[in-house]
């Protein structure tokens, strides 16, 4: 008792608050320049190379008192480089370059900058030559870059390599302070897997779909999906998700809806708490990965469902009165306690809000995001809203730009690699010099909690065993059948007897191929008997993979949901499906109308409905067999035709729209009835 009553006195004198050496737990230190400073018994990295221990150093004190004492040091150089994030690239990688000549990416540094005259997404020249990437050693010295995007998709084993290579340079800086470095998703079956939506398949565990993971309607496997993510980014150094996208896909022919969670606020609010609990854990840590949530206040609801990326779609309208419904999944990943959140591109319509870019309006991010919501977090800059996409601010300068967002509440801006416009921005006055430190308190505590301070380096010699093995994929595996929605079964065709003959067609456009391009299984099937033509066959299963423009091909022509104007031979399907009974599977990136190919004439040839999101031929195949049953429910509510959707509410859910809107409705899904 006297022992603890002496601990405890101890504890309450100590103008420090250090922890005692008998309660400091040692953690493990990752070095490759810096000395080690012991005190106490214990080792401390020395990061500034001052030969002491400073209070920035001491991993015994409050992350307060270490963040304020590391930016008392820094200069506003370093400060103002802290606020960017840009691309960062590997040997051999060209990124998006046009005419780039494949080579094999390696670990090793690009150092070359990548200028970017035009928008890359409108094509329109610039107002200035945006830096989209800097040399490595370039952005880290002269920049004091410490935050980066990674969109390389190598091995596990180059990832680790690239990643540690960049921490020790870091290291050898003045001050020593680590990188963060984040990443698109990179763990789902994706159609559109175009930089700065999602990487695509990988060597990381590969799960369905965003859609996919909703349809599950299994938020604890959710909640494992992003626990065996966050290990896999952890093992080779990616420590931030530039994801997920808490927007509701109410507007059903917006272009990024793949990437959403569906349509209904309070389901999505559950799906984004489950990921950011799993990514980040209660609170941060140093097995955490940190989380940007976006697009906040929700992009969902564009006119005609454009988006923003273009100057065609840079108004978000909210006809049906409904804007706040959009913030009811933010409002749980704040709860949740999600690092940061992204401001999209959008000026919005219909609304009492300033008619000014997300990223500009200060009553969207100071007034609701950061008073009424309550959000402590970053605020990070989608990509280029000062160079690219200034929708309402045109009119300003760069520098005016710049100074316009810091005054609404941006703290950190993705896009730019170049300090200098930012600087001139902060140097013209007092008042944007207090908003600096504020960022980088903000931006610092995040690097603090992630312990990257400590220990930022990975074993690179088991990245390639780790990621992507056989127990994560697994479980990754289930996910996909159970991501799996069976919409309609007539006579309880499904599952398919043993031995039935069928012909399986996979119908899949690929880019620059004929729209009647079509692939058959090459493995067999131990329940059934593929063959192959559809003459021979009892059974047809057809699965067609609509998909219209990826979002950066966007013109600004109108958008469509009909397969015939999505990749969709309809003459070619309507020909098969006469021929023999089939069992008709869809892939679903948004709510496809298919009344050309279900209707009167053809149903009675559909057996059955199957809606995929990111999937896999194998899975599809265990649910057609029997050897899985299904369970999944739609994310979203499909429209019954075209004309349903002209006349839809950009900011009503499906399952809110008039009566006769949908085909399939929001949480649809059947099951197979258990045999007596």
């Amino acid at each position: 008792m006297m022992k603890i009553q002496l601990l405890f006195t101890g504890m309450l004198l100590s103008t420090s608050f250090l922890l005692s050496a008998q309660q400091a737990k040692q953690p493990q230190l990752g070095t490759r320049t810096a000395a080690l400073i012991q005190s106490q018994g214990l080792n401390f990295k020395d990061l500034n190379k001052n030969g002491k221990l400073d209070a920035y150093e001491d991993w015994r004190l409050p992350t307060d008192r270490r963040v304020k004492d590391l930016l008392n040091q820094m200069t506003l150089e370093e400060k103002v480089g802290f606020m960017l994030i840009s691309t960062a690239r590997m040997k051999n990688d060209r990124g998006t370059e046009p005419g780039a000549v494949p080579t094999p990416i390696t670990s090793d540094f690009n150092e070359e900058d990548q200028i970017q005259k035009n928008n890359m997404f409108t094509r329109k020249p610039l107002p200035v030559e945006m830096m989209m990437s800097a040399g490595t050693s370039k952005g880290v010295k002269d920049f004091h870059l410490r935050h980066f995007i990674f969109r390389a998709n190598v091995s596990a084993k180059l990832i680790a390599e690239w990643t540690n290579k960049l921490q020790a340079l870091c290291e050898t800086e003045r001050l020593g302070i680590p990188a963060i470095i984040a990443s698109n998703p990179r763990n789902h079956i994706t159609r559109d897997a175009s930089v700065g939506l999602s990487v695509g398949k990988t060597v990381f565990s590969t799960w369905p779909g965003e859609l996919g993971l909703s349809a599950m309607n299994d938020l604890s496997l959710v909640r494992t999906f992003a626990n065996i993510a966050r290990q896999e980014w952890a093992a080779v150094g990616l420590r931030k998700g530039y994801m997920y996208m808490a927007d509701l896909s109410t507007e059903p022919r917006w272009q990024r809806i793949e990437g959403t969670f569906g349509e209904d606020a309070n389901w999505v609010a559950k799906m984004i708490t489950e990921v950011v609990l799993g990514f980040q854990g209660n609170k941060l840590s140093n097995s955490s990965i940190a989380l940007t949530t976006k697009h906040f206040p929700g992009g969902g609801a564009g006119v005609g469902g454009q988006d923003p990326h273009f100057d065609w779609g840079k108004w978000e309208h909210f006809p049906g009165g409904m804007f706040k419904n959009n913030l009811i999944p933010f409002h749980a990943a704040i709860k949740a306690g999600t690092s940061a959140i992204m401001p999209y591109y959008s000026e919005p319509l219909d609304t009492k809000y300033e008619k000014i870019a997300y990223a500009y309006n200060k009553a969207i991010i100071k007034d609701l995001l950061r008073d009424s919501l309550g959000f402590k977090g970053i605020i990070n800059s989608d990509t280029g809203p000062i160079e690219m996409m200034p929708w309402g601010a045109e009119n300003l300068t760069i520098v005016e730009r710049y100074k316009r967002t810091l005054e609404a509440g941006v703290n950190i801006y993705s896009g730019t690699a170049d300090p200098a416009k930012l600087m001139e921005a902060v140097k013209s006055g007092p008042q944007y010099l207090q908003m600096v430190d504020s960022s980088v308190y903000k931006l610092l505590l995040e690097k603090f909690a992630l312990g990257l301070f400590e220990n930022p380096y990975v074993d690179e010699t088991k990245a390639d065993e780790f990621v992507g093995n056989k127990e994560f994929q697994a479980k990754a595996n289930l996910a996909m059948r159970k991501s799996i929605v069976l919409l309609r079964n007539e006579s309880e065709t499904l599952p398919l007897k043993a031995k039935t003959k069928v012909y399986y067609e996979t119908y899949l456009q690929k880019r620059g191929g004929s729209a009647t391009t079509v692939y058959q299984p090459t493995s067999a099937d131990p329940n059934l008997e593929f063959v192959k033509t559809p003459e021979e066959a009892d059974m047809i299963l057809l699965w067609l993979h609509p998909g219209g423009k990826s979002l950066f091909g966007s013109d600004g022509s109108p958008l469509y949901l009909s397969l015939s104007k999505n990749s969709i031979d309809i003459n070619y399907v309507k020909g098969l499906i006469a021929k023999k009974p089939t069992i008709l599977a869809i892939n679903y990136t948004n709510p496809w109308v298919i009344d050309e190919i279900y209707n009167d004439t053809t149903k009675a040839n559909i057996k059955g409905v199957l809606a995929s999101f990111g999937t896999t031929s194998d899975a599809l195949l265990d649910i057609v067999s029997g050897r899985f049953h299904p369970t999944g429910k739609m994310p979203f509510t499909t429209p019954i035709s075209e004309a349903a959707v002209d006349k839809q509410l950009s900011d009503v859910p499906g399952n809110l729209e008039v009566p006769g809107y949908g085909l399939f409705k929001f949480k649809e899904g059947l099951e197979y009835k258990k045999k007596k």
